[in-house]
């Protein structure tokens, strides 16, 4: 490889390690002057670079919805973490059904989680959400009172170690979702139809406390948990930093739903 080729790589590299943050190609290319900045091509040739140099070392070069960043393997865990005395932050149940809700069904009101989850969704699990900066309003339904519509954001990918919704686990469909759709009012929401198959869809109902008649848990409550549970085991593997106090927690932990 060529000496410019090989100053390239260790500039990436210094930056990542540097930056705390995920860099996008474009970041990257910004740190270039003009006279001397190379194309996206180059860039992306240098970064597979970086990730090979990385292969049987305990860190690993991974993008993200933000960029590329530098991280802890997550086979490491539980060696990682003990160096942090405190537990990571731990997300209440109710918020990560809730959280879940919004990923798959996206955009999503208040009312509509509601009635999914069979529960009331607690507003400091809105305010949580929403001091996380993993979700936003992207509008308000046609409807009386306007009710706000939410959307997970490029935060919520980057914490969970997504570079976009596709990856996140398939559901298994167990309703027809024409029907389910008709049911909860989805059907008139933006991007409904269309190209609406090729984006993942959670097709649930009745709260996560709901048993049929023989006492089992229903298949609709299971994909939900499930789908909680993913999250939970992303954050887990992924964040063995110091861990961060998460605004309003400490009310939902003990919340009654």
């Amino acid at each position: 490889m060529a000496e410019t080729e090989t100053g390239l790589v260790q500039i990436i590299e210094g930056a990542l390690l540097a930056a705390g943050k995920p860099l996008s190609v474009a970041q990257l290319a910004d740190l270039f002057e003009a006279q001397e900045k190379p194309d996206k091509a180059e860039i992306r040739e240098a970064l597979k670079e970086v990730a090979e140099r990385c292969e049987g070392r305990g860190y690993e070069l991974l993008e993200v919805a933000s960029g590329f960043r530098f991280q802890v393997r997550q086979s490491l865990s539980p060696w990682v973490s003990r160096l942090w005395h405190e537990r990571p932050q731990k997300y209440s149940r109710a918020l990560l059904e809730t959280l879940a809700l919004m990923a798959y069904r996206q955009p999503i009101t208040r009312g509509e989680i509601e009635e999914i989850r069979g529960v009331a969704v607690s507003s400091s699990i809105i305010k949580t959400l929403h001091e996380r900066e993993w979700i936003r309003v992207v509008g308000h339904r046609d409807v009386p009172g306007r009710p706000a519509m939410y959307a997970t954001t490029r935060q919520f990918l980057d914490y969970f170690n997504l570079k976009s919704l596709e990856q996140l686990p398939a559901l298994a469909e167990i309703r027809d979702l024409d029907t389910l759709n008709a049911e909860l009012g989805f059907s008139d929401l933006p991007g409904a139809d269309g190209d609406a198959g090729d984006r993942p869809s959670l097709t649930v109902v009745g709260g996560t406390d709901h048993e049929t008649e023989e006492g089992e848990d229903s298949e609709e409550a299971v994909a939900l948990a499930e789908a909680a549970d993913d999250l939970e085991d992303r954050a887990d593997a992924v964040h063995t930093d110091s861990p961060e106090e998460a605004p309003g927690d400490d009310e939902l932990d003990t919340e009654s739903f």
